[in-house]
C-alpha cells in the first residue's frame, strides 16, 4: 500500500510542476485532464502527508522520551505519543478507503426513473412523493433537476417519471437508491382506515455520452406526436413530443416536457442511452454474482431495499439494517444519514473483500 502511496505522491508532484509551466492552458484537453487527475489525487495526497507527519511525531516523541528524565515532561510526551499513534491508525484506515478502486461512473450526472408498482393509485401517489424527496435532496446538494418525462394521474400521483440530476458526484450518492421502495400507510383513498402496502421501483442510471453507447440508426424508430396530459399552454398545439423505439431490446422512451421537438428528441436519446448502458451494467452484475453479493445493493432492481412506515414514522433500509424515526424529514430530502451509512457499509464490504483476497 505504501509503495503505491509514494508513487501517487510523486505523480502528484509531477502534475503540479506541469500545471505551473507557462503555456499549460494552450492544450485545453491536456489541461483539463491534468486538473481532473489533480482533483482525484488531492484527498489521497493530503491524507498521506498527514499520516507521514503523525509517523514522524511518533519517532520524535520516542527519541525525546529516551533523553528526558523530568517526570512531568515524560507524561506530556507519552500523551503526545498516544495521540500520534491513534492518529496513525485512523489515517491508515482512511487511506485504505481512499485507495479502493473508484467506480468510473461516480462523477457522472444521473437519470432517475421512478415507476409505480403494486398498489394502484396509492402506489402512484407514493411515486410522486419519492420524486419530490429526490428533488428536495438535490436542492440541498445544489444540484440541478430537469424533468424528462412524466405520466401523471388526476389525483396528484405519477405512474412513472424520468428526470436528470446534474451535479458533482450525483451518481456516487444516488446509485444506492436503485430497487423497490415500499410504503405502509392508510391510503387517502381508503375509507376503512386499513394499512396498505404499496411499492415503487427506482432505477438510478449514470448519464452516458454518445461514445459510451453507440446507437445504430437502423435499430431505432422515431415517432413524433402532440404532447398529452398536464403540460400547460401550447402542450397540445404542436407535434413536439418524441417517442423512440429500440428494436433490439424493445425499450420505448418518450419525452414531451419541452415545447421544442429537437429538445425532446435530445432528452429521449439521453434516456435511451442511459437505459441501454444500464442494461449492460445489469448483465455484468448477473455475471459477477460474487461481486454483487459483496456490494450494498447497487444493481438488483427487484431487491426490496427500503420501507417507509407512516404509522410508526419509521424508515428502514433493509440492506444494512438502518432505521430512522424521522420519516417526515427523509421525505423532505434529508437523505444524508441514510446515504452516508450505505456508503460506509459498501466501503467496509469492499475493504473486507480486498483484505480476504490479499490473504
Amino acid at each position: 500500500m505504501f509503495d503505491k502511496l509514494e508513487d501517487l505522491l510523486r505523480r502528484f508532484d509531477e502534475i503540479m510542476n506541469e500545471l505551473s509551466e507557462p503555456g499549460v492552458t494552450d492544450n485545453q484537453t491536456r489541461f483539463r485532464a491534468l486538473m481532473k487527475e489533480q482533483s482525484d489525487l488531492t484527498p489521497i495526497v493530503e491524507t498521506y502527508k498527514k499520516y507521514k507527519k503523525s509517523k514522524q511525531d511518533i519517532e520524535d516523541s520516542l527519541a525525546m522520551l529516551d533523553e528526558e528524565s523530568d517526570e512531568d515532561m515524560r507524561e506530556m510526551l507519552k500523551e503526545e505519543l498516544s495521540a500520534a499513534k491513534d492518529n496513525v491508525a485512523k489515517l491508515e484506515e482512511e487511506l485504505k478507503i481512499l485507495l479502493l478502486p473508484k467506480d468510473p461512473n461516480d462523477d457522472k450526472n444521473v437519470i432517475v426513473e421512478i415507476r409505480a408498482g403494486a398498489g394502484g393509485d396509492e402506489a402512484a401517489l407514493f411515486a410522486a412523493e419519492i420524486y419530490r424527496m429526490y428533488v428536495h435532496y438535490a436542492e440541498k446538494q445544489h444540484w440541478k433537476v430537469e424533468l424528462m418525462n412524466v405520466d401523471e394521474i388526476g389525483i396528484g400521483g405519477m405512474k412513472d417519471v424520468n428526470f436528470m440530476i446534474t451535479g458533482s458526484g450525483a451518481y456516487s450518492k444516488l446509485k444506492y437508491e436503485s430497487g423497490v421502495h415500499r410504503v405502509q400507510r392508510v391510503p387517502e383513498t381508503e375509507s376503512g382506515g386499513r394499512i396498505h402496502t404499496s411499492t415503487v421501483t427506482v432505477a438510478v442510471m449514470p448519464e452516458v455520452e454518445d461514445v459510451d453507447i453507440v446507437i445504430d440508426e437502423k435499430d431505432i424508430r422515431i415517432d413524433v406526436m402532440r404532447a398529452s396530459g398536464n403540460g400547460g399552454q401550447c402542450v397540445n398545439t404542436t407535434d413536439s413530443a418524441v417517442r423512440l423505439t429500440h428494436y433490439p431490446t424493445g425499450i420505448v422512451v418518450y419525452s414531451q416536457t419541452e415545447k421544442s421537438q429537437l429538445q425532446n428528441k435530445d432528452k429521449a436519446f439521453a434516456l435511451l442511452r442511459a437505459k441501454l448502458y444500464d442494461l449492460e451494467m445489469q448483465k455484468q452484475h448477473d455475471e459477477e454474482a460474487e461481486l454483487r453479493r459483496s456490494q450494498i445493493g447497487t444493481g438488483d432492481r427487484s431487491e426490496k431495499i427500503r420501507t417507509y412506515n407512516f404509522p410508526q414514522s419509521r424508515v428502514t433500509d433493509h440492506r444494512i439494517g438502518f432505521t430512522s424515526h424521522n420519516l417526515e424529514g427523509v421525505l423532505d430530502g434529508d437523505l444524508d444519514q441514510i446515504l452516508d451509512s450505505l456508503i460506509a457499509a459498501d466501503q467496509a464490504a469492499k475493504l473486507t473483500k480486498m483484505q480476504n483476497s490479499g490473504n
